[in-house]
């Protein structure tokens, strides 16, 4: 039989009574150097575990002979631990499991945040795509085993180089349960200034969505006039990428031509980034940001709120025919359409100022050629053009590039005699 136990922070003495005895009275003892300097009087075999392949090839013979083998690990070993390994090898009928109180557990205790609804990843000799999609998908609270190699810096360096509008704190636990325990909260940036500083090998990193909506005085001060990163938005919890991305609305400004004291409408406004970023670029205009849906709404109103803008008006659109009541504008740009894209650019026919212009975002092929049939039949002008950006990522010393979803630009204005 072979039992395999799990130790707490505190070593030996985080076992029962029973567990101990286990341990002290098993013929063959195998765990690393770390674990077995718990137990010195231990008159048994003791076996250093250093190579997996090698060691479960030793250790499905040593279990031919019936004889009473402990393998001691870390916390839980069913937790990213060497249980999960076992169970592939060996038959479930000669193990048994004696977990503890993983390093995690601790770590949520020490910061008092529940870790009920948290995000578990090991990057602890392991590949970082997980960790990038957690990243992408905006989970609340990311937990995570490292290892020396992934130190918190090399995290830290990850999250920044995707440029989410997810903002995070970052704990990093240090030697939990030891005398040198070191227990610190980090911003991101910070974080990444540290990079001479060297952490424990034994660290948990925690991310925990930072939900602060007033940027602090030295954010707003070093944002651009034009560009703002994404990260600096608030947006949707369930869907954390559904934003118009940076370089997206920096062309679709470009396309709009703005000028000074203008009627401006921004269509499925969503996150209000695009309407923010034509308020910053040009504060004499009037944007009126019109969003279906009362997340959304709220979303608008706490960025604007959080990038102090004034000249944002959040327009609630319960039913299109309630276009008809706002001023006519001079710019329109229509960056989602629930399903209803000719109805809109028929009221926008009917509305756009003489000289005015129209700028829609497409992410389908079948609603670019419905609009495109639209001015066509409509003796619209148009233009289009396509965006397609990959952003370089860092991972270690190594550079990737991810690319973000094609979006097509499509400009258009009215012909006039």
């Amino acid at each position: 039989m072979i039992r395999v136990v799990g130790i707490g922070l505190n070593g030996k003495d985080s076992l029962t009574i029973e567990v101990k005895s286990i341990v002290e009275n098993a013929s063959i003892l195998m765990g690393s150097q770390r674990h077995l300097k718990y137990f010195p009087d231990y008159l048994g075999v003791a076996i250093t575990l250093e190579n997996f392949i090698k060691d479960i090839k030793n250790l499905k013979e040593l279990n031919k002979d019936n004889k009473s083998i402990v393998i001691l690990v870390s916390g839980d070993p069913l937790f990213f631990g060497l249980g999960r390994l076992l169970l592939q090898e060996i038959n479930n009928k000669d193990l048994e499991f004696y977990p503890n109180l993983t390093s995690i557990q601790l770590a949520f205790s020490y910061i008092k945040v529940p870790w009920h609804d948290a995000h578990f990843i090991s990057i602890h000799g392991r590949n970082l795509d997980e960790l990038i999609l957690s990243f992408r998908k905006g989970e609340k609270k990311i937990a995570i085993l490292t290892d020396s190699y992934n130190s918190p810096q090399v995290i830290a360096n990850i999250y920044l180089s995707l440029n989410l509008s997810k903002n995070y704190d970052i704990w990093v636990c240090e030697n939990l349960g030891k005398i040198d325990q070191k227990i610190n909260c980090f911003s991101p940036q910070k974080l990444i200034n540290l990079e001479q500083y060297e952490f424990s090998s034994l660290n948990v990193v925690i991310f925990i969505e930072n939900n602060n909506v007033i940027l602090n005085k030295q954010e707003y001060k070093q944002l651009p006039i034009l560009g703002i990163e994404d990260k600096y938005f608030l947006t949707f919890k369930d869907r954390p990428g559904l934003m118009t991305k940076r370089e997206v609305r920096i062309a679709i400004l470009g396309e709009l031509n703005l000028q000074p004291k203008q009627i401006i409408w921004d269509i499925g406004a969503g996150t209000g980034s695009v309407s923010i970023e034509i308020s910053r670029l040009s504060n004499t205009s009037k944007v009126y940001a019109i969003e279906k849906t009362a997340v959304g709404i709220n979303i608008i109103t706490q960025n604007c709120k959080r990038f102090r803008t004034h000249n944002v008006i959040p327009m609630p659109l319960m039913s299109l025919e309630e276009l008809y009541e706002l001023p006519s504008p001079d710019r329109i740009f229509i960056g989602g359409s629930g399903g209803k894209l000719i109805d809109i650019l028929e009221i926008c026919q009917q509305k756009l100022r003489k000289k005015g212009c129209l700028v829609i975002s497409l992410a389908t092929i079948e609603n670019l050629g419905i609009s495109i049939n639209w001015f066509k039949n409509n003796s619209w002008y148009y233009s289009l053009f396509s965006i397609q950006v990959s952003r370089s990522l860092a991972i270690a010393n190594l550079t990737r590039l991810y690319p973000t979803n094609p979006v097509f630009l499509l400009k258009a204005s009215r012909k006039y005699e």
